[in-house]
């Protein structure tokens, strides 16, 4: 059994939570560590946690990390949820965020697939589209399964349980792109970023039917059109053939300078 390693690591993806294999609810969470690797943590109760563990995007943490048995992938660690501390280096500007998280950068997503059907790694990975053909948003089913209440309503007396079940987001939310490759056929790929599940939760009751409006506004007008979008993408642990758009990193296009 390996011992726990300390770890300081800053939250680059939070996945939106789903009922999990074992235990209530989990998201899938990725940060990169200070000496500029990938690391996968979990499981990560995150609305069971205390509030002064409850991390952000772009907060540094630091916790303590065991490699993981039942999950082979190079960048995955399972995390001593009690370890976690936040640390007041937050990432507030996006040119600091890129310093740190542009080196880890690759070329294309289909490059991305090609290394790790060659060497098993990286199962993470964060890329530039060539381009973004559209957002696409797909109807889901509307509750939760049997199971997965079960589990959602299964207690905790060591842990404070969150005050409201988790919301389902009835919908799946897909990205149309391709790569900066000859040999690129397209990609279609469904994205969990949190932001995403949290946007529906909010546009939805404040806007009602019209909430999609204001949801491609901006994750597809402003993706395109504003941001210099980026996708964090990663596998799927059940289905290691399977990539997923896991975040998104969307600093604001630089504007060329006029030329005279």
């Amino acid at each position: 059994m390996s011992h726990p390693e300390s770890k300081k690591c800053l939250i680059v993806v939070r996945t939106y939570p789903s009922p999990a294999t074992s235990g209530n609810e989990v998201s899938c969470t990725a940060a990169i560590t200070e000496d500029g690797k990938w690391l996968r943590l979990f499981p990560v109760p995150y609305r069971f946690l205390s509030e002064d563990q409850k991390f952000r995007k772009y907060d540094w943490i630091k916790c303590l990390v065991t490699k993981a048995r039942a999950d082979n992938r190079l960048e995955s660690f399972r995390l001593q949820e009690n370890s976690i501390e936040v640390l007041s280096e937050r990432l507030n500007h996006w040119q600091a965020r890129k310093e740190l998280i542009l080196p880890l950068r690759k070329h294309c997503l289909c490059c991305i697939k090609k290394e790790c059907d060659e060497k098993g790694y990286p199962t993470l990975g964060l890329f530039r589209p060539k381009t973004i053909k559209r957002l696409m948003i797909e109807a889901d089913t509307p509750t939760w399964s049997e199971d997965q209440l079960r589990k959602l309503r299964q207690t905790d007396f060591f842990k404070t349980n969150p005050k409201t079940e988790l919301e389902k987001v009835p919908f799946n939310f897909k990205y149309e792109f391709s790569c900066d490759e000859s040999f690129c056929n397209g990609h279609t790929m469904t994205c969990v970023d949190w932001e995403m599940g949290q946007s529906w939760r909010k546009w939805k009751s404040k806007y009602g039917e019209g909430w999609k409006a204001k949801f491609r506004q901006k994750y597809e007008a402003e993706m395109i059109e504003k941001n210099d979008t980026h996708f964090y993408v990663g596998t799927v642990h059940r289905y290691p053939g399977t990539w997923i758009i896991v975040g998104l990193f969307y600093p604001p296009k630089i504007a060329q300078e006029a030329l005279f």
